[in-house]
């Protein structure tokens, strides 16, 4: 009980982990002062490019699929699995680094389900892919990937315990881009512009 505590804990530590921010630093910009102001992908993209959002999403992944791949090769049950992956998505949108604010936790949960479930993940990204070509809305296409998740856990028959995490991810992940909500309802929110490189505010 003890050891999977401390797995748990541990995964929540990484997944706060800000990689947007660190990023920045590198880079000579704050995610937190342009656009949005979120840490994600997406929001590094409008603040340091392509190559900054690149690095960005590496690191959120990692931060997801590293503590579940440790759970996994140590032979921990699904429900255990489960509970390292909601705490390492919770780090993400709420982290201890940032006075528990974060960002949208949508590159964490790509890492969390490439750890659980390639094919599982591999459809949610069909569905974000098929989504952005068609509206060039990051916010609306990774809401439409995380609505995708749930019913792709369950058709594919994983354990009920991936199901339940998937559904709690997407309830969370709903519940973080509420803002992004109000703004497509009113026509506002903006399309995918990624600002090259070398462009960057310092």
């Amino acid at each position: 009980m003890i050891t999977e505590l401390l797995l748990i804990l541990g995964a929540y530590l990484m997944g706060s982990i800000p990689t947007g921010v660190i990023v920045g630093r590198l880079r000579g910009f704050d995610p937190r002062a342009v656009g949005s102001g979120n840490i994600g992908t997406s929001n590094v993209i409008r603040a340091g490019g392509m190559s900054a959002a690149v690095m960005t999403l590496v690191g959120d992944a990692l931060k997801g699929a590293i503590p579940v791949i440790v759970a996994r090769a140590a032979g921990f049950p699904p429900a255990t699995i489960a509970w390292v992956g909601l705490a390492a998505f919770i780090g993400a949108i709420c982290s201890v680094f940032l006075g528990f604010s974060g960002g949208k936790g949508i590159a964490c949960a790509l890492g969390i389900w490439l750890a659980i479930s390639p094919m599982a993940i591999l459809i949610a990204l069909m569905a974000f892919a098929v989504t952005l070509a068609i509206s060039r809305i990051m916010s609306l296409s990774s809401m439409v990937a995380a609505i995708a998740l749930p019913p792709t856990v369950a058709a594919l028959g994983l354990p009920h315990h991936y199901l339940l995490l998937a559904i709690l991810m997407t309830a969370l992940a709903l519940f973080r881009h509420r803002e992004n909500i109000q703004r497509l309802t009113r026509g506002e929110e903006p399309k995918f512009q990624p600002r090259r490189s070398g462009s960057a505010a310092s």
